[in-house]
């Protein structure tokens, strides 16, 4: 099971997710009270052990700010999130030198397809990402195929039930971690972590 932790912005959070196995953590780089500077994200990004994948969050932002941003921060990947987004935008970052993460709302995961847009992954969220609430991780169906990640209303006592009813290839956190709107807590990390690693999926 993949697992992605979001929204990080300090060093002992980033080390916390790094050390109990996460496989990808994300940087907000977009308007959010959870968004770190480019600058930032790179000297988090810097700490990294091999093997963990750092993301650059985007949301609302046009395709130029993304670029300039993306490689200010030096991270692997570029997150859309957001049904806002189109192909064209998708094509116009092919050339970025990392992979291309499609966020959707669950509006859209339903019919939506992985690599449709020329994504590594996808990611299926609540219908208002960011706001940690549950939904019908079961609505589905088969899911969108490949590599795909659920995330909403993900927390640690929760994963594992959401894994079983939406069989998604990787899960995504950001709020489900947090002791508040913003600050993460690393023994939670370390808890969801854990808990999707035992998971079936």
């Amino acid at each position: 099971m993949f697992v992605k932790i979001c929204g990080l912005s300090e060093p002992e959070h980033v080390a916390a997710a790094a050390e109990a196995g996460a496989d990808a953590v994300g940087f907000l780089l977009s308007p959010s009270p959870r968004r770190v500077t480019p600058e930032r994200a790179r000297d988090l990004a810097s700490a990294l052990p091999s093997g963990v994948l750092a993301v650059g969050v985007f949301a609302g932002v046009p395709v130029e700010a993304i670029q300039r941003d993306a490689a200010v921060a030096g991270v692997g990947a570029v997150q859309l999130h957001g049904g806002d987004y189109r192909r064209e935008d998708f094509e116009a970052l092919a050339d970025y030198p990392g992979e291309l993460i499609r966020a959707v709302p669950d509006s859209v995961g339903a019919s939506a397809r992985f690599g449709e847009f020329g994504e590594d992954y996808l990611l299926v969220d609540s219908p208002r990402p960011g706001s940690g609430e549950a939904w019908d991780w079961g609505g589905l169906g088969a899911g969108p195929g490949g590599r795909w990640m659920l995330a909403g209303g993900l927390r640690p006592d929760t994963v594992a039930e959401a894994i079983a009813q939406a069989r998604p290839w990787g899960v995504d956190v950001s709020s489900g971690v947090e002791v508040r709107r913003g600050i993460k807590d690393a023994e939670l990390i370390a808890r969801f972590i854990a808990n999707a690693k035992a998971a079936l999926g």
